[in-house]
């Protein structure tokens, strides 16, 4: 008897599609809406994780624009240590929805706030991307002098890209009461002070990511109308939860809500994609050997599934080199060397 179900490829069913497949390869995963040729002029941006996709397409002999790059003949210890390199501008992790279309908004307006410097020790942070310089700066006037170098930077990257490739990570964030305006990080964890009066904790809704990614593609094609979007959802579980409940459970709903608007997005639009990142490396079928002992970073082998599904999907083919095979230490990201969050929380508690 014929029914619905009777010619489905392989990859349509459980068993022949997740138990009994190749997590390291899961045939027919991804089916690219659109092309990412090597003509593509490619901006990243994103959570930990997308630091990741930038490297594996530099790899792959793709054009990842740096709007942002280090001094000549800087090593690569001190091009790590300073953030460069890691993502299309040194706007370091933006972490949520809200986070991007805040972005955007300042690089078109120019828009510098001097209240948006931390102190700690001393010496100045630029708030909105305070990991960037790992020793501050040395007074709020050179905080915002380079703020303002950045945002031009910025809205230059987005007028000449083709392809935005963004990685969703959390919908959890603080943000300043008053103003509305969030932070990648709670205030207090790597410079400033935490004012609970002031800075109020943020848990996106669907609706509202939904509504942030709508606001982000308007904003990046009144800069380039013929821009295309990549999105992918992050892996990573959150390091830790303000949302009173239990940090597994945060990290489920933190995911299920960018997942959902990331592929609703994605459908309404023909000009955005989606790419099942966080579905490849949380396969069942891997039975946890793409994380790490901690149970949050990705190995190497995680990765290279993600990036080899990605660039296969799209008819290239990644070139194996030192930085794409080393193995991560926990609390790095791979080859870049960039700090991720929990060693920052870790640092500032002692």
């Amino acid at each position: 008897m014929s029914h619905p179900y009777s010619d489905l490829p392989a990859n349509a069913f459980w068993r022949s599609g997740v138990a009994e497949a190749d997590p390291a390869a899961p045939a027919g995963i991804f089916a690219p809406k659109f092309g990412l040729g090597r003509d593509a002029a490619i901006a990243t941006a994103g959570s930990c994780f997308a630091q990741h996709v930038g490297r594996a397409l530099r790899e792959a002999g793709m054009n990842v624009l740096d709007a942002e790059p280090p001094g000549r003949g800087w090593p690569p210890a001190l091009v790590r240590a300073y953030n460069y390199r890691v993502y299309s501008a040194r706007y370091g992790n933006i972490y949520t929805s809200r986070q991007l279309v805040q972005l955007l908004e300042d690089a078109l307006e120019g828009r510098v706030e001097p209240a948006a410097v931390w102190q700690r020790d001393g010496r100045f942070y630029d708030a909105l991307r305070p990991t960037v310089e790992p020793r501050g700066f040395a007074s709020a006037e050179e905080a915002l002098a380079l703020r303002r170098a950045h945002l031009a930077a910025v809205r230059g990257l987005f007028a000449r890209s083709s392809h935005f490739i963004f990685t969703l990570g959390l919908t959890e964030c603080w943000a300043d009461r008053a103003s509305g305006r969030v932070w990648p990080t709670c205030p207090g964890v790597v410079a400033g002070s935490f004012d609970p009066q002031r800075h109020g904790f943020l848990n996106l809704r669907f609706g509202e990511v939904l509504e942030d990614l709508g606001r982000a593609r308007g904003l990046l094609q009144g800069l380039n109308p013929g821009m295309r979007m990549i999105l992918t959802v992050s892996p990573v579980p959150l390091t830790a939860t303000a949302s009173g409940g239990h940090v597994l459970a945060a990290t489920a709903r933190s995911k299920a809500v960018l997942r959902a608007a990331a592929d609703e997005f994605a459908a309404a639009h023909a000009d955005v994609d989606y790419f099942p990142a966080y579905e490849i490396v949380t396969n069942p079928a891997a039975r946890g050997r793409f994380f790490h002992p901690d149970l949050r970073e990705v190995t190497a082998e995680g990765v290279a599934a993600v990036m080899g599904a990605f660039l296969g999907a799209h008819g290239l083919a990644a070139e194996t080199g030192p930085s794409s095979t080393e193995t991560p230490e926990p609390g790095t990201d791979a080859a870049e060397g960039v700090v991720c969050e929990e060693i920052l929380l870790e640092a500032f508690r002692k």
